[in-house]
Protein backbone atom coordinates (compact mmCIF):
# COMPACT_ATOMS: atom_id res chain seq x y z
CA UNK A 1 0.00 0.00 0.00
CA UNK A 2 1.20 3.48 -0.83
CA UNK A 3 1.92 5.96 1.93
CA UNK A 4 1.22 8.86 -0.43
CA UNK A 5 -1.51 11.14 0.90
CA UNK A 6 -4.78 11.60 -0.90
CA UNK A 7 -5.29 14.96 -2.58
CA UNK A 8 -8.68 16.11 -1.23
CA UNK A 9 -10.76 19.12 -2.25
CA UNK A 10 -13.14 20.41 0.42
CA UNK A 11 -16.01 22.44 -1.05
CA UNK A 12 -18.09 24.26 1.55
CA UNK A 13 -19.32 27.84 1.78
CA UNK A 14 -19.03 27.79 5.58
CA UNK A 15 -15.47 29.01 6.14
CA UNK A 16 -15.14 27.57 9.64
CA UNK A 17 -16.47 24.17 8.60
CA UNK A 18 -14.21 24.02 5.53
CA UNK A 19 -11.08 25.10 7.39
CA UNK A 20 -11.74 22.72 10.30
CA UNK A 21 -12.19 19.83 7.90
CA UNK A 22 -9.01 20.80 6.00
CA UNK A 23 -7.03 20.75 9.26
CA UNK A 24 -8.52 17.41 10.36
CA UNK A 25 -7.76 15.84 6.99
CA UNK A 26 -4.17 17.06 7.35
CA UNK A 27 -3.97 15.38 10.74
CA UNK A 28 -5.13 12.17 9.04
CA UNK A 29 -2.16 12.49 6.67
CA UNK A 30 -3.92 13.85 3.58
CA UNK A 31 -3.36 16.99 1.54
CA UNK A 32 -6.49 19.13 1.47
CA UNK A 33 -7.43 22.32 -0.33
CA UNK A 34 -10.57 24.41 0.18
CA UNK A 35 -12.93 26.07 -2.27
CA UNK A 36 -15.89 28.04 -0.94
CA UNK A 37 -18.00 28.33 -4.12
CA UNK A 38 -18.84 26.07 -7.05
CA UNK A 39 -16.87 27.93 -9.74
CA UNK A 40 -13.80 28.11 -7.45
CA UNK A 41 -14.09 24.34 -6.88
CA UNK A 42 -14.05 23.69 -10.62
CA UNK A 43 -11.00 25.94 -11.08
CA UNK A 44 -9.20 24.24 -8.19
CA UNK A 45 -10.02 20.77 -9.58
CA UNK A 46 -8.56 21.77 -12.96
CA UNK A 47 -5.40 23.24 -11.41
CA UNK A 48 -4.87 20.47 -8.81
CA UNK A 49 -6.88 17.36 -9.76
CA UNK A 50 -8.19 15.83 -6.55
CA UNK A 51 -8.49 12.16 -5.71
CA UNK A 52 -11.50 12.92 -3.51
CA UNK A 53 -13.95 15.81 -3.30
CA UNK A 54 -15.89 16.43 -0.08
CA UNK A 55 -18.80 18.47 -1.40
CA UNK A 56 -21.46 20.47 0.39
CA UNK A 57 -24.79 20.28 -1.47
CA UNK A 58 -26.22 23.60 -0.24
CA UNK A 59 -23.80 25.96 -1.94
CA UNK A 60 -25.07 29.40 -3.01
CA UNK A 61 -25.39 30.01 -6.74
CA UNK A 62 -24.10 26.73 -8.14
CA UNK A 63 -25.27 23.93 -5.84
CA UNK A 64 -23.28 20.80 -5.10
CA UNK A 65 -25.23 18.71 -7.62
CA UNK A 66 -24.24 21.08 -10.43
CA UNK A 67 -20.63 21.14 -9.22
CA UNK A 68 -20.51 17.32 -9.22
CA UNK A 69 -21.96 17.13 -12.73
CA UNK A 70 -19.46 19.66 -14.05
CA UNK A 71 -16.58 17.87 -12.31
CA UNK A 72 -17.56 14.70 -14.19
CA UNK A 73 -17.92 16.56 -17.49
CA UNK A 74 -14.95 18.94 -17.34
CA UNK A 75 -12.07 17.52 -15.32
CA UNK A 76 -10.68 15.75 -18.37
CA UNK A 77 -9.25 12.69 -16.63
CA UNK A 78 -10.58 9.99 -14.36
CA UNK A 79 -13.10 11.89 -12.24
CA UNK A 80 -12.50 12.18 -8.50
CA UNK A 81 -14.40 10.17 -5.91
CA UNK A 82 -17.12 12.58 -4.78
CA UNK A 83 -18.60 12.44 -1.29
CA UNK A 84 -21.53 14.72 -0.56
CA UNK A 85 -21.12 16.06 2.95
CA UNK A 86 -24.38 17.79 3.65
CA UNK A 87 -27.09 18.61 6.14
CA UNK A 88 -29.68 17.57 3.55
CA UNK A 89 -31.15 14.08 3.31
CA UNK A 90 -29.69 11.89 0.58
CA UNK A 91 -31.45 12.20 -2.78
CA UNK A 92 -30.02 8.93 -4.10
CA UNK A 93 -31.51 9.18 -7.59
CA UNK A 94 -30.22 12.70 -8.16
CA UNK A 95 -26.88 11.89 -6.51
CA UNK A 96 -26.25 8.98 -8.88
CA UNK A 97 -27.36 10.99 -11.91
CA UNK A 98 -24.68 13.65 -11.34
CA UNK A 99 -21.89 11.32 -10.23
CA UNK A 100 -21.80 11.75 -6.46
CA UNK A 101 -20.46 8.45 -5.16
CA UNK A 102 -21.47 8.66 -1.51
CA UNK A 103 -23.53 10.83 0.84
CA UNK A 104 -22.67 11.57 4.48
CA UNK A 105 -24.68 13.77 6.82
CA UNK A 106 -23.05 16.71 8.59
CA UNK A 107 -21.41 16.75 10.95
CA UNK A 108 -19.33 13.90 9.59
CA UNK A 109 -18.04 11.29 11.98
CA UNK A 110 -14.28 11.73 11.52
CA UNK A 111 -13.56 8.10 12.41
CA UNK A 112 -15.97 6.95 9.70
CA UNK A 113 -14.65 9.47 7.18
CA UNK A 114 -11.03 8.54 7.96
CA UNK A 115 -11.84 4.86 7.49
CA UNK A 116 -13.56 5.53 4.16
CA UNK A 117 -10.60 7.55 2.94
CA UNK A 118 -8.13 4.83 3.93
CA UNK A 119 -10.20 2.21 2.08
CA UNK A 120 -10.33 4.47 -0.97
CA UNK A 121 -6.57 5.03 -0.73
CA UNK A 122 -5.97 1.25 -0.79
CA UNK A 123 -8.11 0.91 -3.92
CA UNK A 124 -6.30 3.77 -5.66
CA UNK A 125 -2.91 2.34 -4.66
CA UNK A 126 -3.77 -1.14 -5.98
CA UNK A 127 -5.10 0.34 -9.24
CA UNK A 128 -1.82 2.26 -9.72
CA UNK A 129 0.23 -0.87 -8.94
CA UNK A 130 -1.66 -2.86 -11.60
CA UNK A 131 -1.22 -0.15 -14.27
Amino acid sequence: MSNAPLNILVVDDDADCAESLRILLGLLGHQARVARKGPAALEEAQAHPPDVVLLDIGLPGMDGYKVAQRLRDEVGRKPPFVIALSGYADDETRRHAVGIDLHLLKPADMTELGSLLERFKRVVSSDKAEA
